[in-house]
């Protein structure tokens, strides 16, 4: 008799079938329009080019030779990527069949099985209200499993007294100590404070922030007299949104909460991928790859010592 697949089996044969290998065939292998892996070995330099990314460029060159120089590196065969990923109660927030947390699961799931399928080793740091778990790197689809089964079973919690995510950002700092792939999935939905770590974060490894988001927390239906629930502390309130003036008020303050969050992610040097609950994980992937590698320059990478893809 054949044992049914485990949650994770199943959600990982689903991922495999409807978002990878569709991945695959959009992107054809090239999952450097994705991330890089620089290596710390330098290789070469050369004169700075517009659209260089500025934290490779040799100062000291640079003075001697009064003209702007970037720090080329070996690429490194292997990638070890640390995914931090924010499971505070906001991020259960959605349609009852596509919660933020369902997002992330998928995301995680993908990029891990992407990653770890050529020999690259991916670990995770689990927040809420505090460090959950810390899963350190491994490599293999039995560790991408284990990875999805923590997820699975992460204990929800009902409510929260606030999210500090400078918390999940600090704790990555102190332990991420090789340069890294960084995958920060959040809905940003915190305390203020967490712009800093983020930026030094990125000043030390390749960080990718996932935003995660939902349409009707950008703006609210028509549907009347409806109870809401304030995602972390669990506070709830009656509201009326037949009334249109509180909804502008409700469209106003998330126009200036997604201006301040872009803002904060300009200010830290990161690249954002904003995943929607209602999006489709394949089409937003494909088109974050795509302005990655027009951003980056992927026509002129830089040297590898091995010409078979990173990742």
């Amino acid at each position: 008799m054949r044992t049914p697949a485990s949650a994770p089996e199943r959600i990982l044969q689903r991922l495999d079938w409807q978002v990878i290998r569709r991945l695959d065939g959009i992107l054809q292998g090239d999952y450097r329009s994705l991330f890089y892996g620089y290596g710390l070995d330098l290789a070469d330099l050369r004169e700075y080019q517009p659209g260089d990314d500025i934290r490779y460029i040799d100062w000291n060159v640079t003075a001697r030779m009064a003209v702007p120089y970037i720090r080329q590196y070996y690429e490194e065969r292997e990638i070890t990527a640390w995914f931090l990923l924010d499971l505070s109660p906001s991020v259960d927030f959605g349609p009852a069949d596509s919660l933020k947390r369902d997002g992330l699961v998928d995301f995680v799931a993908v990029l891990a099985r992407l990653l770890t399928r050529h020999g690259n080793r991916v670990g995770a740091i689990l927040y809420d209200s505090q460090i959950e778990r810390i899963i350190p790197p491994g490599s293999g689809r039995l560790h991408v499993l284990r990875m999805i089964d923590d997820l699975v079973n992460q204990p929800r919690l009902p409510a929260a007294p606030f999210t500090d995510l400078s918390i999940l950002l600090d704790t990555a700092l102190n332990i991420v100590r090789r340069r890294s792939l960084v995958f920060v999935v959040s809905d940003f939905i915190s305390v203020p404070g967490w712009e800093r770590p983020l930026g030094v974060l990125n000043r030390r490894h390749e960080v990718l922030a996932v935003r995660l988001w939902d349409p009707r927390e950008q703006e609210l239906p028509d549907i009347g007299l409806v109870p809401m629930a304030d995602a972390e502390t669990g506070e709830l309130l009656w509201v009326d949104t037949h009334d249109r003036k509180f909804r502008q008020r409700f469209q106003e303050a998330a126009a200036r909460r997604q201006a301040a969050l872009e803002t904060s992610f300009r200010h830290s040097g990161v690249d954002v991928l904003a995943l929607s609950t209602e999006a489709d994980l394949v089409r937003e992937i494909a088109e974050f790859a795509g302005r990655r590698r027009q951003k980056k320059h992927i026509a002129s990478p830089a040297p590898t010592r091995n010409p078979r893809i990173a990742v």
